[in-house]
C-alpha cells in the first residue's frame, strides 16, 4: 500500500469512526428520464478503472478508484434499450450488455427487444464497438439478462428471460431462461439454449420465470439461479455450459413472490443473485444466493442467503442478512464476493430508521462465510422515492481486493442521481 492510499484509507476511518461514509454523486438528472437500474464493475487488472452503465444509454468511467467519473452515452447499430449490465475479465476488458431496440422506436416497433447485445471496451470503458447480438429468435422477445466472467480463463456467461411475447396475456405464451457464452472473449457467441422446463407466462410477473444470474465455479462450473411461482430455480452445467441438468431444482421458498409491493415505488423485484467464492481463504468454492422476499409479512420484506459447499447439491437454511428488529422494508438486495478475501457484501435500500418511506442504502459485510453479518449505514442522507418516478429494477455492488463499490439511485428535489460510496474492507476492522 502506497502512502497516499493509506492516508486515504485513513481519513475514510477517520470520517466513518463519526458515523459518516463519502458518497459521491456519479451523474444527477432531472427525475423524468433520468438515470437508474445502475450496475457497476471494477477492473480486476487495475482496481482504480471502473464502469458503470445506467438507464437507458449512460455508460460511465473513472480512473481514480470512483472519486470522479466522465459520462458517456453508448450507441449501437442494434439499439439501446434498458437492463444495463458491466462486466469486466482480468485483462480490464469490459463488456456491456442491455436490450435491442435496432429501429429506434421503442415500444412502437415490433423488433423492440429482439435480442441481447453486448458491447466491448478494450480501454476501461472510455470507447465501444458498435456491439453483438445474442439471441435472436423473432417473434420471441429477449429480456432481463445477467452475465459472468469466468476469472479462471476470460469466459464469459449470459442468462436471460425469452417471452413468446412481452406482456401477453395468451395463456399459450410462455417464458423460459436461455443461455449463452462466449469463449473467444466476445468474437462469437454460442447458440443459446433454454436451461429451464418450467415454462411461465408472459405477464412480467411472479408467474413469470426471470430474473436469472449465471456464477462461474472455481473448476469451470457455471451456476444459475431464478425466480418462478415464488419459489427459487437452480440450474448447474459441470462442463462450462456445454450439458445442464435435466430439470432445474427448487433451492428456496421466495414467499410473496419476485414482485413485491414497496411503499413508493411503482415496481421492485427480489430477483436471486449468485456468486462463488473465488478467493484461497477457508471457504473457496462456496457458492451463495442471495434475494428479497416477505416471508415475514407484506410489511416487512428481508434480505436472505443460502450457500452450498458441494456445488448445489445441498443448501444452508435461508439466513436473514439485515439485523433490524422492526417490521419495515429492505429491498433491492445486490451481492459480491471478495475474491481476494472470501468476504462476502450485500447492498440494499434500507427503511429501519424512519417511521415512513425514507430509505437509507445499507451495506451487510460477513467475514465467515454468511453465518454472521454485520450492517453498516452508507448513505450520507435518506431520500423519499414516489411511485411515478422510475428507479428501475435494482441497484449493484463490485468488490475486489478490499475495495468496495455500490451503486444506488437517489431522488431529491424532483431529480434522479446515481451514487457511489468510497469503501475499503479496513474501515469495517
Amino acid at each position: 500500500m502506497n502512502k497516499l492510499t493509506a492516508a486515504i484509507i485513513t481519513l475514510f476511518i477517520f470520517s466513518t469512526a463519526h458515523g459518516q461514509y463519502r458518497n459521491v454523486t456519479i451523474i444527477e438528472q432531472s427525475a423524468f428520464g433520468g438515470a437508474n437500474e445502475p450496475s457497476i464493475y471494477i477492473s480486476p487488472a487495475d482496481t482504480s478503472n471502473i464502469v458503470v452503465g445506467a438507464n437507458i444509454f449512460n455508460v460511465f468511467h473513472s480512473n481514480d478508484g470512483g472519486r470522479t467519473w466522465k459520462h458517456d452515452t453508448l450507441t449501437s447499430d442494434l439499439g439501446v434499450w434498458g437492463d444495463p449490465v458491466v462486466v469486466a475479465d482480468e485483462k480490464g476488458d469490459f463488456y456491456f450488455f442491455h436490450l435491442s431496440d435496432p429501429e429506434g422506436t421503442n415500444w412502437e416497433s415490433d423488433k423492440i427487444l429482439d435480442r441481447i447485445v453486448v458491447q466491448k471496451s478494450t480501454d476501461g470503458g472510455a470507447t465501444w464497438d458498435r456491439g453483438k447480438g445474442i439471441g435472436l429468435n423473432p417473434p420471441k422477445q429477449q429480456d432481463k439478462e445477467w452475465a459472468a466472467v469466468n476469472p479462471n480463463n476470460g469466459h464469459v456467461a449470459v442468462t436471460w428471460t425469452e417471452f413468446d411475447r412481452y406482456n401477453s396475456k395468451n395463456p399459450e405464451d410462455k417464458s423460459r431462461i436461455m443461455f449463452s457464452s462466449t469463449v473467444n472473449r466476445g468474437k462469437s457467441w454460442s447458440t443459446p439454449v433454454s436451461i429451464s422446463t418450467l415454462e411461465g407466462n408472459c405477464l412480467d410477473q411472479d408467474s413469470t420465470t426471470e430474473g436469472s444470474v449465471p456464477a462461474w465455479g472455481i473448476n469451470n462450473e457455471l451456476f444459475v439461479a431464478w425466480s418462478f411461482d415464488s419459489m427459487i430455480y437452480f440450474n448447474k452445467s459441470l462442463d462450462g455450459g456445454k450439458t445442464w441438468l435435466n430439470k432445474e431444482r427448487i433451492i428456496a421458498e421466495q414467499p410473496g413472490g419476485w414482485s413485491q409491493m414497496i411503499p413508493g415505488l411503482k415496481r421492485a423485484n427480489g430477483f436471486p443473485v449468485v456468486k462463488v467464492d473465488h478467493s484461497n481463504g477457508p471457504h473457496r468454492g462456496r457458492l451463495y444466493v442471495n434475494w428479497t422476499d416477505q416471508r415475514n409479512g407484506a410489511d416487512d420484506t428481508d434480505v436472505f442467503i443460502i450457500y452450498s459447499d458441494d456445488a448445489g447439491e445441498s443448501w444452508s437454511e435461508p439466513k436473514r442478512v439485515n439485523n433490524d428488529e422492526v417490521a419495515v422494508h429492505q429491498f433491492f438486495t445486490w451481492m459480491d464476493v471478495d475474491p481476494a478475501s472470501g468476504d462476502v457484501y450485500t447492498v440494499f435500500y434500507d427503511r429501519r430508521n424512519h417511521p415512513d418511506r425514507k430509505t437509507d442504502v445499507y451495506l451487510a459485510l460477513s467475514k465467515d462465510g454468511g453465518l454472521t453479518w454485520e450492517n453498516h449505514k452508507i448513505s450520507e442522507k435518506p431520500f423519499e422515492p414516489v411511485p411515478h418516478i422510475f428507479f428501475g429494477d435494482y441497484n449493484n455492488l463490485s468488490v475486489c481486493k478490499g475495495m468496495i463499490r455500490p451503486v444506488w439511485t437517489h431522488y431529491e428535489n424532483k431529480k434522479l442521481s446515481l451514487r457511489t460510496a468510497i469503501l475499503y474492507r479496513e474501515m469495517f476492522d
